[in-house]
């Protein structure tokens, strides 16, 4: 993409402006990192991108509005260096950025994440100079660009499930002088033409940790993801490799969510009615309400994330009031209906029905009520240990939580 002069030249002024702006919010305390934000051009590798605009259609589903150069450059290159994460991709179908429509609701499968976010992750997992460096979700390749830029091109390895996102990437990078190794590649298997690796870092999502990462990192070197579920709970674990093959290392804090690998999606479950009419037997008083795990705030993300290890197979919708939990793998099912008395605060606010051989929200209810009696402990307090028997999420004063196999 050949740019006028002018929108170059904003674009150095809007680099240099954003540096400051995530060296004032503490993401730059690494010179070399700054260096890297101030030289890296973002809008090179955000030809097009979607923003969500202030209506929504009839059905309430938010209306995504294309963005380019061609269409607003003023508001193209603005956003390009915003500190926001930017949809290039929805439900994995690529658009025609020559000829972008508008879009409503769809689930996006690839963007440029947030540069703060980008900054965070290669803090937490202390990469410098020297290091050997894995990352999971090439996308954009903005992210692959800075360590390029920071680390030098010889110890950087990104790979893409989405052979047309890779191929977008490597032409930017390319373009800008960055020679990475990439490939096309599942994260799940990581790489194994380019380890044993220093570290490993991923811009995706996994159920669990896939063992064949903790294989290809190096003794003492460290790896960076995020853990997700079926009911949408998240957590990002720091987890450092040992001699051995395992490895060990806490959560980290922090409300962030990575759109899932591919493979570990969950599954469609069908009509929620469906399950619910199957459900037989008097219901009985729920002992916490569901907006324990729905609500908008930290705790009850962290919530999710907990009780989605007591229930790795159940997912969660809610249809006019009601609140239904459907499991896959077992055919249970639960429903959560407000009984008209209560605020749904539990206690008496919400009434449960369950079926199947899983009592989905009794399993909810146990863990929540661990949470209650250990002081509802936060993310940092959680301690996460792979080895070859599973793995499992401790903490000192709750029951060993296990995560699903991978």
């Amino acid at each position: 993409m050949t740019l006028p002069v002018d929108l170059e030249t904003d674009a150095v002024r809007l680099r240099a402006a954003m540096a400051e702006y995530l060296a004032a919010r503490g993401c730059l305390d690494d010179p070399a990192w700054r260096a890297a934000v101030e030289v890296v051009p973002r809008h090179r590798f955000v030809p097009g991108f979607y923003l969500p605009g202030e209506e929504r259609d009839g059905q309430g589903l938010t209306r995504w509005q294309p963005v380019t150069a061609a269409l607003d450059p003023g508001r193209w290159l603005a956003a390009a260096y915003s500190d926001a994460t930017l949809i290039t991709q929805f439900d994995g179908d690529e658009p025609d950025w020559e000829n972008p429509a508008e879009r409503y609701g769809g689930a996006p499968t690839s963007s440029s994440t947030l540069p703060s976010l980008v900054l965070r992750m290669w803090a937490d997992t202390d990469v410098r100079e020297g290091h050997t460096v894995l990352e999971i979700g090439t996308g954009t390749g903005y992210s692959t660009a800075l360590a390029c830029e920071c680390l030098g091109s010889g110890g950087v390895t990104s790979i893409e499930v989405d052979p047309h996102r890779l191929e977008q990437a490597a032409s930017a990078l390319h373009a800008c002088g960055y020679a990475p190794t990439l490939a096309v590649a599942d994260g799940l298997y990581g790489y194994w033409p380019e380890a044993p690796f220093d570290r490993i870092v991923a811009a995706c999502s996994f159920r669990a940790v896939p063992p064949v990462l903790v294989a290809q990192t190096r003794p003492g070197g460290k790896i960076l993801l995020t853990l997700s579920g079926w009911l949408y709970g998240y957590a990002r674990v720091l987890l450092t490799v040992t001699g051995d093959g395992t490895a060990e290392g806490r959560l980290l804090g922090g409300t962030v969510s990575f759109m899932s690998a591919r493979a570990h999606a969950a599954p469609a479950f069908g009509n929620p009615a469906h399950w619910a009419a199957g459900l037989t037997g008097r219901p009985r008083v729920a002992q916490h309400g569901p907006e324990r795990i729905t609500a908008a705030t930290e705790e009850s993300f962290h919530l999710r994330f907990l009780v989605q290890s007591a229930v790795p197979d159940a997912q969660l919708a809610t249809v006019s009031d009601v609140v239904h939990l459907a499991d896959v793998v077992s055919g249970s099912a639960a429903t959560l209906t407000p009984d008209g008395d209560g605020d749904g605060d539990g206690g008496g606010g919400w009434r449960v029905r369950e079926g199947g051989p899983v009592r989905l929200w009794e399993s909810v209810e146990r863990v929540l009520d661990a949470y209650d009696a250990a002081g509802r402990p936060g993310p940092e307090t959680f301690t996460l240990c792979v080895h070859d028997g599973g793995q499992h999420l401790r903490h000192p004063r709750l029951p060993c939580l296990s995560l699903p196999s991978p």
